[in-house]
């Protein structure tokens, strides 16, 4: 594959009095950047001004709390917001503790933060492992106003409109997993809980609640024994509660991660659910539990057979390149990174989903029929896989 200009973006750079500066090597132009001055570029949006209407900044602790909800929601009662927050924390430390077993060298660092508020957040991220170039694994309790643009980010339905600032809880689990063998596909996760309180404008007004999640697979190259396994998995965890929810679920989540400007999928799917509440709320918790469960059993033995597996220059600049439609899509269309920014969220834990590094080339095609050309030809024509 022949060497073309390159733009390696870092995630975990430090702003600098420089955004952008190149090197040149002997066969190409690499560029790193800032993702605090690169963000404009991607989202063509004026930066946010912090006001009334945003999050309150976190402020990091040196231990972690037993629970980051309000005294007066209760600290550990059978609400579903104090169920769900011990749920995902729970999570946060089965699913952390499978992939520093898998990794076998490397280990999570730790951030918690509290905001003044209430509310704050665990994030963990285990960088340049044996496996895992980038592992990102967060939680956050969140209490805050909305304002309406962050309104419609956070909902998916348009004809729910709020006139005025919108007093919100939400909790959540954020994940994303870069391994470093091209053969080893990323995996993204998260399952969250809203509740809206009445718009400032609208006193008296019932609170809405709602879940959201789901969990998918993009990998760089196709192995159908492993796409397989992967679906058949979120189908078994789907089918305990309603056997329409698979199909449902993984159309939109096909639908949901398309790169408009590029038509094509971000990867091969797997389920994807918003604004769910119109079914029992006891049901669908035990639901985002069941799913949240499923995750190691999904992947952990997918990495564990292919982390080893050989490759070349040729395949890890093909991963360079899925990488940089990773980044495409949640810099530019995806609902939780825009939910983040729209109400000051802390940066680090939002932007932890982005790889290391990705490639960009000048108008890359892969040869028809080649092994790069049928992961593609899938992006864009999303399969049955169970």
């Amino acid at each position: 594959m022949p060497s073309l200009p390159t733009a390696a973006l870092s995630s975990s750079s430090s702003p600098s009095l420089f955004p952008i500066s190149s090197y040149t090597s002997p066969t190409k132009t690499q560029f790193r950047f800032c993702l605090s001055f690169a963000l404009p570029r991607f989202t063509n949006r004026r930066p946010m001004k912090c006001s009334a209407t945003s999050i309150g900044k976190e402020t990091v602790i040196s231990e972690r709390p037993h629970s980051f909800l309000r005294e007066t929601d209760g600290l550990d009662d059978d609400s579903v917001r104090s169920r769900f927050q011990r749920m995902i924390m729970e999570v946060q430390d089965s699913v952390c503790g499978a992939l520093e077993a898998l990794d076998g060298a490397g280990n999570f660092k730790e951030d918690a933060w509290t905001r003044p508020g209430g509310g704050g957040g665990i994030s963990r991220v285990l960088q340049d492992g044996h496996v895992f170039e980038k592992a990102g694994v967060n939680v956050s309790v969140v209490y805050g106003v909305m304002p309406p643009e962050a309104y419609r980010a956070a909902k998916a339905a348009v004809t729910d409109q709020k006139r005025g600032p919108v007093p919100f809880f939400a909790a959540g689990i954020s994940s994303v997993l870069h391994p470093k063998n091209p053969f080893a596909p990323t995996l993204h996760f998260n399952y969250r809980y809203f509740e809206t309180d009445a718009p400032n404008d609208a006193p008296g007004a019932p609170r809405q609640w709602w879940f959201g999640g789901g969990t998918d697979l993009t990998p760089s190259y196709i192995f159908e024994e492993d796409v397989k396994h992967f679906h058949s998995i979120q189908k078994q965890a789907c089918d305990k509660f309603d056997p329409s929810f698979y199909p449902q679920f993984k159309k939109w989540c096909d639908d949901y991660f398309y790169i408009k400007h590029r038509d094509e999928r971000r990867g091969l799917g797997g389920i994807f659910f918003d604004d769910l509440n119109d079914y029992d709320q006891e049901m669908l918790l035990s639901f985002a539990t069941e799913c949240a469960n499923s995750v190691v059993a999904a992947y952990v033995p997918i990495v564990e057979k292919r982390k080893d597996t050989a490759f070349n220059e040729r395949h890890k600049a093909w991963q360079q390149l899925r990488r940089g439609r990773y980044v495409e899509f949640n810099l530019v269309y995806d609902r939780g990174t825009t939910f983040g920014l729209k109400t000051g969220g802390r940066i680090e834990s939002i932007l932890v989903s982005l790889p290391l590094t990705a490639r960009w080339e000048y108008d890359h095609k892969p040869e028809e029929g080649s092994e790069e050309w049928k992961l593609l030809d899938a992006c864009m024509n999303p399969k049955e896989w169970v």
